[in-house]
């Protein structure tokens, strides 16, 4: 047992010798394997406290002063900078380096870096100007090249954006020195966007000023003030040529306004009757009677009908193929339902936007009693079947163009019953998020569906959900009691 105490003693004393053994001298100080094991974990946690700080001083001091993202970024970034030398400096002064004679070897070893990394030396530098000169900061929207997007950070050696498809660019410092930048955001963040429009040479310009306008008005996100303007700018082959100017004060929604803008220009212009003509082309025939002739001394060719009958393909097939089966598009069969039969085209578009179709093979179960409804639900094709388990009992069969699930999505409430497709079905679903979203922008529509709700009263009260005494004592109508429960349950 002696000889294994005696060895690990002359292990320990070896290991020792190693550790302290001099391996070079730096800043007249010999450095050791010993200095080294104790120098890295005394850098790391000056690189984590200094980290650590720079985010609490960010998400509190700085925050309680109101000042912007991108202010708060830099002065914490450059807090974490200045936090991580000072703590490096403490650190080697505490183990007993030179500094100055550290200094004169940085010196050296810094004209060898510049010459063999130049590159990382110039991000570097375009780093620390992008941070204290700030001509673009976190949070800016900006346009470099063709790169559209928000500033999400600003490193020494580069910056993420975030363009508008939700994907992260990370850009070299340099660039955004040694390139034409521009910062949407830089002092003011509203700005003015320009919607080229044609219209016929028949239109009334008064009109199409209105209409524009009207459009204009209708666009939760153009700014009253300034107020949108109309210009003609021009006056072109076939259309007189406007445009409509409105100022937004969030730039990264510039597309979705300008697409909204579009949608309700249209609706506009097809509710006053101004038409948007195609492009036009006059062409002058110089020798008519020459080509009249011409004409009369060949037979005429066979009709477009006596060419389909020769193919064995009769005209009404022709006109069965050409047609839906039954006509009807997704805001008519909206508009048939009665909560939302008196929204705007604008309105009715957030829903087709937003919802999708969904397939369901013969005797799949598209909703179950007593499960939570989160979404409502029109029948494209196919048809479902409703039965209460409950009380084992069928209820109905719906078919194309019929809708359910509309009444436990409005209210809250579970499903009274469970729909399962009879046959293969398609529908289009609306979900609770996409119904939310149209009900916040139009707040006019919730109190419409309060409205038809309170009309039902009958089958609220059957599916457990009005007490007229509960009411009574509480001092509140079928409507206003409706009504609190749909800001409820949208956060409305």
């Amino acid at each position: 047992m002696m000889w294994l105490i005696e060895f690990l003693q002359q292990v320990g004393m070896t290991l020792a010798q190693v550790l302290a053994m001099p391996l070079f001298e730096l800043g007249g100080k010999p450095v050791s394997l010993t200095s080294i094991l104790i120098l890295i974990p005394l850098a790391i946690g000056v690189f984590t406290l200094a980290r650590v700080l720079s985010h609490w001083i960010n998400l509190t001091l700085l925050t309680r002063l109101g000042l912007d993202r991108g202010t708060r970024e830099a002065i914490s970034t450059g807090v974490s900078y200045g936090l991580i030398a000072l703590g490096l400096v403490i650190v080697l002064q505490s183990l007993g380096f030179n500094l100055s004679s550290l200094a004169v070897l940085a010196g050296v070893l810094g004209i060898g870096i510049g010459f063999g990394l130049q590159s990382l030396a110039s991000n570097f530098i375009s780093g620390i100007t992008l941070l204290f000169e700030r001509p673009i900061k976190v949070g800016d929207f900006i346009e470099v090249e063709k790169l559209l997007g928000t500033v999400e950070k600003i490193s020494i050696r580069s910056t993420t954006i975030r363009t508008l498809d939700n994907v992260y660019v990370i850009v070299p410092n340099n660039y955004f020195i040694e390139n034409q930048v521009v910062n949407w955001s830089y002092q003011d963040r509203k700005y003015r966007l320009h919607i080229p429009v044609g219209v016929a040479y028949e239109s009334d310009p008064v009109a199409v000023t209105e209409a524009l306008l009207a459009a204009a008005r209708k666009e939760s996100q153009v700014l009253s003030h300034p107020s949108p303007k109309v210009w003609l700018a021009g006056f072109g082959d076939s259309a007189l040529k406007f445009e409509l100017l409105v100022w937004i004060g969030d730039p990264p929604e510039t597309f979705n306004v300008k697409s909204s803008l579009n949608f309700l220009i249209e609706q506009e212009f097809r509710k006053r009757h101004i038409e948007i003509p195609v492009p036009q082309m006059d062409m002058r025939i110089r020798n008519l009677r020459e080509l009249g002739t011409m004409l009369h001394t060949h037979q005429e060719p066979e009709s477009a009908t006596t060419g389909l009958a020769s193919e064995g393909i009769s005209l009404d097939t022709l006109k069965l193929t050409t047609q839906s089966t039954h006509g009807w598009t997704l805001r008519v069969l909206l508009r048939r339902i009665t909560y939302f039969e008196q929204c705007s085209d604008a309105e009715l578009r957030i829903l087709v936007e937003h919802g999708y179709r969904e397939f369901y093979s013969k005797g799949q179960v598209i909703c179950q009693e007593n499960d939570p409804g989160e979404s409502f639900y029109i029948i494209l094709s196919g048809s479902v079947e409703v039965l209460s388990q409950r009380i084992s009992k069928y209820i109905a069969t719906l078919h194309t163009g019929e809708f359910f699930g509309e009444i436990a999505l409005l209210t809250g409430t579970p499903r009274s019953a469970t729909v399962r497709a009879m046959e293969d079905t398609i529908l289009f679903v609306v979900d609770r998020g996409d119904l939310q979203k149209l009900l916040g922008q139009h707040r006019d529509l919730a109190e419409q569906i309060a409205h038809k709700l309170a009309e039902r009263q009958q089958v609220l009260q059957d599916l457990g959900l009005l007490d007229e005494g509960m009411l009574q004592q509480m001092g509140e109508t079928p409507f206003s009691w409706i009504r609190r429960r749909i800001q409820t349950i949208f956060g409305i």
